[in-house]
C-alpha cells in the first residue's frame, strides 16, 4: 500500500495543480464581472436630484451674517463728515466743540486788529522820531508835535515838570523827575499795545485741554454705548469716537494759531517798546540840552518853560 502511494503521489500532485490553475482564472473573473447595463442609470440620476437639497442649505447659513450687516449699517451714521459727526455728537461734545470754534474766532480776529494796530503805531512813530532827532531844543518839538502825534505824551510831560521845577536850582534833579516821567509814559504804553494778547495766552493754554475734555466725554459715552448694546464691533464704536477726536482737533486748530500769534506779537510789540524808548531818550537830551544852554547864559534865571517856548 505504502509502495502504491509513492508511485501515484507525482500524478495526484499534478493533478491538483491542473485542477486550480483552472479554477483559480475563472473565479476573479466572475467576481469582476461588470454590473448589468440597468444598474449604471440610477448612479447617474440621483445627480440632479442631490444638488436641488444642497442650495436651501447654503441660504440659511449666509442669513444670520447678513442681519448683523444689516443692524450695524442701520446704526452708523449717513455722514461722517466734520459737520455730520458735530450734528451726531452729544449735547457735552457740542458745547466743547461751539466753544472752540469762538475761540478760534476770537484769535483770528485778535490777530487781523492787532497787526494792523501795530504796524501804523511803528510806521508813525519811525516817523516823527526821525523828526525828533533833527530839532535843537524841547521848544521847537513843542511847536512840531500836536496832541495827535504819538510822541506828543512824552513831550508834554518833559514841559510840565520844567515848568514846575522852573524855580529849582540842581539840573541833576529836573533830569531825573523828567525821566522819571518819560519812564512811566512808556510802560503805560506798553500796557496799551499789549491789549488783547493776553486773551491769545489764555486760548493758547486752555484749549488743547478743553478739547482734550470733549473727547473724554465723547469716548465714555461710546463705551456705555457698547455695554448696553452688547456689541464690540469697530463700526459701532468707531462713529463715537471720531466725534469725540473731532474735538481735540478743534482744540489744537485753536491753540496753535493763538501761540504762534502771542509770540509774534510780543516780539512786533518788543520792538515798538524799543522805538519808544529811544524816543523817550531824545526828549530826555533836548531837555538837558536846553538846561546847559540856560546855565551858561550870562546872568541867567532859572528855567522857565514859558519864556523858552515864546522864544
Amino acid at each position: 500500500m505504502k509502495l502504491l502511494k509513492r508511485i501515484l503521489a507525482p500524478e495526484i500532485r499534478l493533478a491538483a495543480a491542473v485542477v486550480l490553475a483552472v479554477i483559480v482564472p475563472c473565479c476573479p473573473a466572475s467576481a469582476q464581472a461588470p454590473p448589468p447595463p440597468t444598474a449604471i442609470a440610477p448612479a447617474a440620476a440621483p445627480g440632479p436630484q442631490q444638488s436641488e437639497p444642497q442650495a436651501p442649505a447654503v441660504a440659511p447659513a449666509n442669513e444670520p451674517n447678513a442681519a448683523p450687516g444689516t443692524a450695524v449699517a442701520a446704526q452708523l451714521p449717513r455722514d461722517l463728515s466734520p459737520w455730520g459727526m458735530f450734528l451726531s455728537a452729544d449735547i457735552v461734545v457740542k458745547v466743547v466743540m461751539v466753544g472752540l470754534a469762538f475761540a478760534s474766532f476770537v484769535t483770528w480776529t485778535i490777530a487781523l486788529a492787532k497787526s494792523l494796530e501795530i504796524v501804523a503805531a511803528k510806521r508813525r512813530l519811525r516817523g516823527e522820531l526821525a523828526a525828533l532827532a533833527r530839532m535843537s531844543s524841547l521848544a521847537e518839538a513843542v511847536r512840531k508835535f500836536g496832541a495827535r502825534h504819538g510822541l506828543a505824551p512824552l513831550i508834554h510831560a518833559a514841559m510840565v515838570e520844567l515848568n514846575l521845577s522852573a524855580d529849582a536850582s540842581d539840573k541833576e534833579g529836573i533830569k531825573e523827575r523828567v525821566a522819571s516821567r518819560l519812564e512811566r509814559i512808556e510802560a503805560t504804553t506798553g500796557r496799551r499795545m499789549t491789549r488783547g494778547t493776553g486773551m491769545l495766552a489764555s486760548i493758547g493754554a486752555t484749549a488743547p485741554f478743553v478739547g482734550l475734555f470733549g473727547t473724554v466725554w465723547g469716548i465714555m459715552n461710546s463705551f456705555i454705548g457698547i455695554s448696553k448694546s452688547h456689541a464690540t464691533n469697530l463700526a459701532i464704536v468707531a462713529p463715537g469716537i471720531a466725534e469725540a477726536l473731532l474735538a481735540t482737533a478743534l482744540g489744537l486748530a485753536a491753540a496753535i494759531p493763538a501761540v504762534v500769534i502771542y509770540n509774534v506779537f510780543s516780539r512786533s510789540i518788543a520792538g515798538y517798546r524799543a522805538l519808544f524808548a529811544d524816543a523817550a531818550a531824545e526828549v530826555l537830551r533836548l531837555v538837558s540840552r536846553d538846561l546847559d544852554r540856560e546855565a551858561r547864559r550870562p546872568g541867567a534865571k532859572p528855567w522857565d518853560g514859558k519864556i523858552s517856548a515864546a522864544e
